[in-house]
């Protein structure tokens, strides 16, 4: 049986991203080294939990790593293998964490410290839009509504397709930058004339948040997260931000009001009203 192939080929059919592809085809991997002398078809939940135990919660991993790996055996062994083993498993609970998220000040340091014109635009659309890494090196051409001031999310996160808003000071600048750079396809291309890879970007983030001085661990997504809670901080409601981020629930967008700050947000103490 090559595990790999129909791991991959179910995985494809399904539409799931690159990404989780990749993580899934590892964590197998490492899941049947570990059962090499055993058939996939004769695999129990206590080889998954001794898997589990011994390589995964006695090594300290992270909720999210447990988590991944849970996932990737129960899908192969559901959708490959038609075996149900996950009835009374507990998922790993993950730490909530709220996330790391710049000031308005801070980001204008770090947009000002940027020389190259391509990179500052980059670091602005991100911010306004609210767009994940992998949204913004993907965007074309054609995706930009400029005259409805909106663009399209081609195959986002989960395979689905949404708006994002394009700032009224940035519209000149990409129409400008589409036109002298004679873009046809990708807004953002690296070598080849392929799109621009997310590592480039996560580059560029790290490079001028150092010479910003800004001390705080920033990386491609705090840019998301600093726009949706600037977004709560100026007065607009969960509901419309969490339709800008393309969150299923509510309840993912809820942790940007905990960001927010107080007195930006009218928010008092009761103690004030006494």
């Amino acid at each position: 049986m090559d595990i790999d192939y129909l791991m991959k080929r179910e995985l494809l059919r399904r539409r799931y991203s690159t990404k989780t592809i990749q993580s899934y085809s590892k964590c197998l991997d490492k899941f049947f080294q570990y059962h090499k002398d055993k058939n996939p078809r004769k695999i129990t939940k206590t080889d998954v939990k001794d898997f589990i135990d011994i390589k995964l919660v006695d090594k300290n991993r992270s909720g999210n790593t447990i988590n991944l790996y849970f996932n990737a055996v129960k899908f192969f062994m559901e959708n490959i293998l038609n075996k149900r083993l996950f009835y009374n498993i507990k998922y790993s609970k993950v730490p909530r964490r709220l996330p790391i998220v710049l000031t308005k000040e801070e980001i204008k340091k770090l947009i000002n410290i940027i020389e190259n014109k391509k990179h500052k635009l980059i670091v602005k659309l991100m911010y306004s839009s609210g767009l994940r890494v992998s949204e913004l090196v993907n965007l074309r051409v054609e995706d930009f509504q400029f005259d409805k001031n909106y663009g399209f999310v081609r195959n986002g996160k989960g395979g689905k397709d949404r708006l994002f808003i394009i700032a009224q000071s940035l519209k000149d600048e990409l129409k400008k930058f589409i036109i002298e750079n004679n873009l046809k396809e990708f807004i953002f291309k690296g070598n080849k004339n392929c799109n621009l890879s997310v590592r480039t970007v996560q580059e560029i983030i790290k490079r001028n948040t150092k010479r910003a001085k800004i001390d705080k661990k920033v990386h491609p997504h705090t840019l998301r997260h600093s726009f949706a809670t600037h977004l709560i901080e100026n007065g607009y409601d969960v509901t419309s931000v969490q339709s800008l981020l393309g969150h299923n629930s509510a309840e993912t967008t809820m942790r940007y009001l905990h960001t927010a700050s107080p007195k930006m947000i009218n928010v008092k103490s009761p103690l004030d009203s006494l």
